[in-house]
């Protein structure tokens, strides 16, 4: 199946590597990929503007269907291969109810280290680093309050892990200390060696492993 799948990605771009881990958990190795260069605004070419108007990355191709947002994707793929790989949505309400809930706030998550990563003029990379730091507690007590060793909704790796774990790597690759976050390290260091994660992880982190201190004093 996965030879009637295209994935056109970014390395590093927390959303592609949700599609990634995705469909390793999925069992879709083999599926049709290229690497795009963001730097290159690769992402607007023809070729990719023809099957995805708004040019952004990841772009996933199955048959004749196109999904352009991440985590359509995921849902996708959890729908169409329910019975295949890992079973990423839970059957208990509570658990399933606590999956949805941390999937959507992954997007706020997302969104406040994008603003504070990109911030330039003084006043707002302020107001931008107070509002990160008010997320990154945030979780760092979702994690205590579940207790070591789970996973986001609970003792079980839903979609939740899938696509909240790119933006808690890529945090820690920019420097975060895992000191002054200590759950949050610790659910990085429980994931990072999971294979679909490691088989996915960015091509350019493993050429050069040594990350940015953009995060250092967070």
């Amino acid at each position: 199946m996965a030879k009637y799948m295209t994935l056109l990605w970014g390395s590093g771009s927390p959303p592609c590597w949700r599609v990634m881990i995705a469909l390793e958990e999925k069992n879709l190795q083999g599926y049709n990929q290229k690497l795009l260069s963001l730097e290159k605004l690769e992402h607007k070419s023809k070729e990719l503007l023809a099957i995805n108007p708004r040019g952004q990355l990841p772009t996933f191709k199955h048959g004749d269907n196109v999904l352009s947002e991440s985590y359509a994707v995921c849902f996708y793929l959890e729908s169409q291969f329910k019975s295949q790989g890992t079973k990423l949505i839970p059957d208990g309400p509570a658990e399933q109810a606590l999956m949805y809930q941390r999937m959507f706030e992954g997007l706020t998550f997302y969104e406040k280290l994008s603003k504070y990563y990109y911030s330039s003029e003084p006043q707002t990379l302020k107001r931008n680093k107070e509002a990160l730091v008010t997320e990154l507690r945030l979780w760092e007590g979702y994690l205590q309050k579940l207790g070591s060793g789970s996973y986001l909704a609970g003792p079980s790796f839903t979609l939740a892990d899938v696509v909240v774990f790119p933006t808690v790597g890529t945090v820690f690759r920019f420097g975060l200390s895992p000191e002054r976050y200590p759950k949050l390290g610790e659910y990085h260091n429980l994931l990072k060696e999971r294979p679909s994660i490691r088989a996915s992880w960015p091509p350019h982190w493993l050429e050069s492993p040594k990350g940015l201190d953009t995060l250092k004093d967070i």
